[in-house]
């Protein structure tokens, strides 16, 4: 096949129009109907469904397009292995993380990422849904779970547990309960049970919830939870690497905690020699030493 026309029908099948394709391509829209004219005859088939409000794929066009978007990934793949060649970290690099994780433990450490490389561009992706590495949907990912996906490097940073906490304000206002029983009569902050979240979180959530509270507070993601928590609203269930951020912040119920979260930071075998991905990866490995570090140090303080 015809590597431009290749090219040309990438840009279509992902824009829906020879118009936008054009727009992509900087060429016109004859000149890219031209070129998909010619595909389509090189292989004796039609490509797309043409309508009114733009393109559709057919069956042999959703093919060759799964075959294409696989190309893509590769060079953009092998692009960025030619790119950090250089001695220099820059260049865009997509992080994908749980949405809890990223806006609560990394999103506030990365300006001291960002002031050592000032070049590095990072695209962070906040969601619980498993990115495909080798595929290219993200170059490094922090999941709260062992990766199960086959050539990947992989790294376990931490353990994080779930537990209570509440401010000192909505204590003084409502009291502290003693046992697991005594949640009954305090507002309950936490995901909802339906809510995509680590299995040991929801485990927790049922076994309060075993117990139910005369009002509670459920939001899809442990940001919203915090938010709730440090505006007294409630006891909130939350990982328990908040407390470094949020010291004021008191452990109701201290006997109370989930089973071990582990966290793990992966990456494609492709881009083991990536610049920009040792970057990431040696800046987050020294935040986990250093948040380790603070949390040996405030436990012997505490004793």
């Amino acid at each position: 096949m015809d590597w431009d026309k290749l090219r040309i029908f990438h840009a279509v099948a992902d824009a829906g129009s020879l118009t936008h394709a054009g727009d992509v391509l900087h060429l016109s829209q004859s000149a890219v109907s031209r070129q998909i004219r010619g595909l389509e005859e090189a292989l004796n088939t039609n490509l797309f469904h043409r309508h009114a409000r733009g393109l559709i794929l057919t069956e042999q066009g959703e093919l060759l397009f799964d075959a294409t978007r696989a190309m893509s990934k590769r060079l953009d793949a092998a692009s960025a292995r030619i790119r950090d060649s250089e001695e220099e970290v820059f260049g865009e690099l997509r992080v994908t993380c749980a949405t809890g994780f990223g806006t609560l433990w990394l999103a506030p450490r990365l300006p001291a990422l960002y002031a050592k490389f000032p070049d590095l561009k990072i695209d962070l992706m906040l969601e619980e849904r498993v990115l495909d590495l080798p595929m290219r949907e993200a170059d490094v990912a922090i999941r709260m779970k062992e990766p199960s996906q086959a050539d990947l490097i992989r790294k376990r940073l931490m353990s994080v547990r779930m537990r209570l906490y509440a401010t000192p304000e909505y204590l003084r206002a409502n009291g502290t309960p003693q046992v697991i029983e005594d949640m009954v009569n305090f507002r309950l902050i936490c995901q909802s049970p339906s809510a995509a979240q680590v299995s040991a979180g929801a485990a927790l959530i049922a076994q309060l919830m075993a117990h139910p509270s005369r009002s509670t507070f459920t939001v899809n993601n442990y940001f919203g939870v915090l938010q709730a928590v440090l505006n007294h609203l409630g006891i909130g269930l939350l990982p328990d690497y908040v407390t470094e951020d949020f010291p004021h912040l008191v452990r109701v119920l201290p006997d109370l905690d989930s089973a071990d979260v582990p966290v793990f930071l992966a990456y494609p075998e492709e881009l083991r020699q990536s610049r920009r991905v040792a970057a990431f990866r040696d800046f987050v490995v020294e935040e986990i030493f250093n948040y380790r570090r603070n949390r040996r140090d405030g436990q012997t303080t505490g004793s």
